[in-house]
């Protein structure tokens, strides 16, 4: 699988003949007798293979008129692995979109963030998916009206205001368009389900995040449970919970491992940040990632092999708050983890914001970064010269110095974090892995990766480790997951 795959006009008629759902989220077949478009996997009969169409997009699909397939319904689909696993100005502006920055800013917003013009945007997006960033944001809002209208009882207007449409009109026309259904008629077809899935109160919403398989859960929730801070994160009934700070306002979250997907329950202050929440979930999960092509890549070395057989299909953990996990980073620098957690509980404690958690522990928001410069560093129960990286890293975030965000250039983060006090490679590729999420960061350095590293047999130190690791490139982040599972660390195990 790459970029473009959907010029390979041969390999995507077998994945559609096969319904192979790996390449689900990679293309998009229109099926030019029907009028509709469908994911690889869709379980219909395929169409004949001249009357199929690839895209590389939902929105460039509908921009070519056709209707989303009622049947397989591909706007479910994982999303494409390859916006996050580059960098470059397509990767970065996808991110934005997923992150809402469009609906809230418009296209000019986009463009100002990614430092372009609009035109220069709108270009580079239509030659590699087929659609300018108005028809992304709007199969996006299209997508989330749909996951409203089934599974929340809330008026068509409340929902149409909470999608990002401008008017009750845009909303029905866009929706008849997509789906080929007015909204009422959608609600109507919508499965009958159990009392606990329909929305309980208004914000409150239960639904299922897709992922490629296999999906190991025991790193990915082990290590959000083992580190959890608390009164903002806990681990409950078998699910990982947290608060999320959100563009207009804040958010309960509950995500279960499930065989098949992950059970995800949200709670909004505002139903407008609907999309913004499900897209920093999935990607704290690593849900869009591609199991398949990065076990394949790290198994063709023999010493890593063992692992990947043993447990296929290990995710990054990353994060829903890049600035947050920054600062936990330099919180957890030459710490135990325990000590880390307690460090960053007093912190929430003295300045993050309160919320309420009727069916938790859950007790506040992480403190932004413009809270957390006003601390007096004399405050901090931590060495002198890690209260001068704190307060540095928590001006320069505040600030804007230093960029972490979806539109952030990875490269170019680096640097700026190196050039900060107390900042050594560990803790920049550690930002770099779990909350910039490049897929190749690499902690040559970490002890318990050198300690794996000496039992398995590989090089030890870490000049001779990273030169055997440019094999598994660009996949590194993904090794760093299967040599730390070596350990007993509770980080690489699903709590009970």
């Amino acid at each position: 699988m790459q970029k473009g795959m959907h010029t390979d006009t041969e390999r995507c008629v077998r994945a559609v003949q096969s319904k192979d759902a790996r390449f689900d989220g990679w293309f998009f077949t229109a099926v030019v007798t029907t009028g509709i478009y469908c994911r690889p996997s869709c379980p219909v009969v395929p169409p004949k293979p001249e009357n199929m169409r690839f895209q590389p997009s939902a929105a460039a699909c509908q921009q070519a008129g056709f209707r989303a397939c009622k049947r397989c319904r591909p706007d479910t689909s994982p999303g494409s692995p390859e916006w996050n696993q580059r960098a470059d100005l397509v990767a970065r502006a996808m991110r934005l979109i997923a992150d809402g920055v469009v609906d809230r800013e418009g296209v000019p917003g986009l463009a100002a963030r990614l430092g372009y013009s609009t035109r220069q945007i709108e270009r580079q997006l239509l030659a590699e998916l087929g659609a300018g960033p108005l028809a992304l944001a709007r199969a996006q809002r299209a997508q989330a009206a749909r996951l409203l209208i089934e599974t929340t009882p809330l008026p068509m207007a409340d929902i149409a205001f909470a999608a990002g449409f401008a008017s009750i009109r845009t909303f029905n026309d866009t929706v008849r368009e997509v789906y080929a259904l007015a909204p009422t008629d959608l609600r109507a077809r919508a499965p009958r389900s159990d009392p606990g899935t329909a929305a309980k109160t208004t914000g409150t919403l239960t639904l299922r995040l897709p992922f490629r398989a296999p999906l190991n859960p025991d790193n990915l929730f082990g290590h959000l449970a083992a580190t959890a801070v608390p009164g903002v994160e806990e681990w409950r009934d078998g699910a990982y919970r947290r608060t999320l700070r959100l563009p207009y306002g804040h958010g309960l979250v509950s995500l279960a491992p499930q065989p098949d997907h992950i059970a995800c329950r949200l709670t909004l202050s505002d139903l407008r940040d609907l999309t913004v929440a499900i897209s920093r979930c999935r990607r704290m999960l690593d849900l869009d990632a591609d199991p398949v092509a990065i076990d394949d890549r790290l198994r063709t070395d023999p010493l890593l092999a063992p692992l990947i057989d043993k447990a296929p299909g290990r995710r990054v953990p990353r994060t829903v708050d890049e600035a947050e996990f920054a600062v936990r980073a330099v919180l957890g620098q030459q710490v135990s983890t325990a000590a880390a957690r307690t460090h960053a509980a007093r912190l929430v404690t003295a300045h993050g914001e309160r919320v309420d958690d009727p069916e938790g522990g859950l007790t506040h928001l992480f403190p932004s970064p413009e809270a957390l410069a006003s601390v007096d560093p004399e405050s901090l129960a931590m060495p002198r010269t890690r209260r001068a990286t704190f307060t540095t890293l928590v001006r320069q975030l505040a600030d804007g110095e230093v960029r972490l965000g979806p539109d952030s250039d990875w490269r170019e983060t680096r640097a700026r974090l190196l050039a900060l006090p107390g900042f050594g490679p560990w803790t920049v590729d550690v930002i770099a892995m779990r909350a910039l999420g490049d897929p190749d960061a690499f902690l040559p350095t970490d002890l318990g990766i050198r300690r794996a590293a000496q039992e398995l047999g590989l090089p030890s130190t870490p000049a001779a480790l990273t030169a055997r690791a440019a094999a598994w490139r660009p996949w590194r982040a993904y090794a760093v997951q299967y040599l730390w599972a070596t350990d007993s660390h509770p980080i690489n195990f699903l709590p009970v």
